[in-house]
């Protein structure tokens, strides 16, 4: 008899199959025993009647523990009451592996660093799987999405001699004694070169941000995703911006509905973010909206009565992104931030050289910016003189500003923080949630 998976049991009701799973939970009484049962793909419920199963079968039930691998045959039977709309009557049962001392994470209530200190094993449970399962889908949605839209996948080293954005928020690497390094935190620089090189392409890998924020927004170690193209332009960086997480979430309200629905996820909440037609607002009229809301006394809850409106020239705290993604039912798209508050490598709005041609998409629900991009500088004078404004070491460019010394064309691209994606996505409370295993300020294991 070959084995199945517990997804494929639908497609074999009233056929006797075989699982090798594990015991999640278990309970009965007198001669019926329900075992919990699963195995990566799904979990499922298992009935054991005494009268249907030798008399060995019965009573290796009853002493089953938890997490305990198993083989068990029974007959599938269909039942809407079920999760996965199916259970299984036992036949057959036998262990796999005996336990050697107890499961730690028992079926009653932990505390999450409880839980995250046992982030090795809670992953088995319902929740942490089906955020995974999220994330898989996430990761598959953006590849599928890039190569639809001819990009190629480029990578970018994690070591670097500098700092892409100026920032002193950097992991610092002792190369032997001899010279210093730093954890990449952006693939950015190194896109726009495969850019020239390719047209397309994007990198997808960690990135690494040495901030102490104990923030539910902020990990030490992220994925980022950044997509590079030339030719192109501000406009178009947003549209693929739109398209791109259009796309994502499409894709997983097609295959991840029953993991969504054990989150308590509201589905109804992603079906703007699905359709797309995401608003577009500048700066400007955002502060103008934050400040209308908080002269109004209208915020989301988790906005503290005492948030202060955003004086023009200042950057976007989590509160203001909070109230504008409570305004709007889907992603929103701010544009032409102050150029002073931005990166270096940003291009200047022609138009009013005081901002710069770059953008932020706010998640709704609270998830704050999850997209960040720009229109790159594409004129060598422009570049170098930007780098020596910021007192960046010139020396550590030059590789960067080849990249303008000839050939040069408008270019752009934008980073997508994956982590935050799938918080916002799952409609989990924290981002530390969202990745397998988190590094945050106060945690590195296990």
């Amino acid at each position: 008899m070959a084995s199945t998976s517990i997804q494929n049991l639908k497609a074999h009701v009233g056929e006797t199959v075989t699982l090798h799973a594990w015991l999640t939970d278990k309970s009965g009484k007198g001669k019926i025993q329900f075992l919990k049962l699963r195995d990566g793909s799904g979990f499922v419920q298992a009935t054991v009647f005494k009268t249907d199963v030798p008399e060995d079968v019965f009573e290796l039930a009853k002493r089953l523990t938890q997490e305990q691998a198993v083989t068990v045959t029974g007959e599938v039977r269909a039942d809407d009451r079920a999760p996965g709309g199916v259970e299984l009557s036992v036949r057959d049962l036998s262990p796999i592996s005996e336990n050697h001392g107890e499961y730690p994470i028992t079926p009653k209530e932990h505390g999450i660093e409880f839980l995250m200190d046992h982030r090795h094993v809670w992953l088995r449970h319902r929740r942490p799987w089906a955020i995974m399962r999220v994330r898989d889908s996430v990761q598959r949605a953006i590849v599928d999405f890039f190569h639809g839209e001819g990009f190629i996948r480029f990578d970018a080293p994690f070591f670097t001699p500098n700092a892409a954005e100026g920032t002193t928020e950097l992991f610092e690497i002792d190369l032997f004694g001899e010279d210093k390094a730093y954890l990449s935190q952006t693939g950015q620089l190194h896109a726009e070169a495969g850019a020239f090189a390719f047209g397309k392409v994007y990198t997808f890998g960690p990135t690494f941000r040495a901030e102490k924020s104990k923030t539910r927004r902020h990990l030490l170690e992220f994925w980022m995703i950044e997509p590079e193209v030339v030719p192109s332009n501000h406009a178009e960086n947003m549209n693929l911006q739109e398209r791109m997480v259009s796309f994502i979430v499409r894709r997983v309200l097609e295959e991840c509905r029953a993991e969504l629905d054990l989150l308590g996820r509201d589905v109804s909440k992603l079906a703007g973010a699905a359709e797309g037609n995401y608003p577009r607002i500048t700066y400007t009229e955002a502060l103008e909206i934050v400040r209308k809301h908080i002269e109004d006394r209208d915020l989301p809850p988790n906005v503290q009565e005492d948030v202060q409106p955003v004086e023009w020239g200042d950057d976007l705290g989590a509160p203001h992104e909070t109230i504008l993604g409570h305004h709007f039912d889907r992603p929103v798209i701010i544009e032409r931030y102050p150029a002073a508050i931005k990166a270096f490598y940003m291009q200047p709005d022609p138009e009013d050289p005081r901002v710069a041609l770059c953008d932020d998409m706010i998640a709704p629900d609270g998830y704050g910016e999850i997209i960040g991009g720009s229109e790159r500088i594409h004129d060598y004078d422009l570049l170098k003189s930007r780098i020596e404004h910021e007192g960046l070491p010139l020396e550590a460019f030059e590789w960067y500003l080849d990249l303008r010394r000839t050939g040069s064309m408008p270019h752009a691209g934008y980073g997508m923080g994956l982590e935050r994606v799938i918080a916002w996505i799952t409609g989990i409370d924290h981002i530390r949630e969202a990745i397998p295993f988190p590094r945050m300020l106060t945690r590195m294991r296990p």
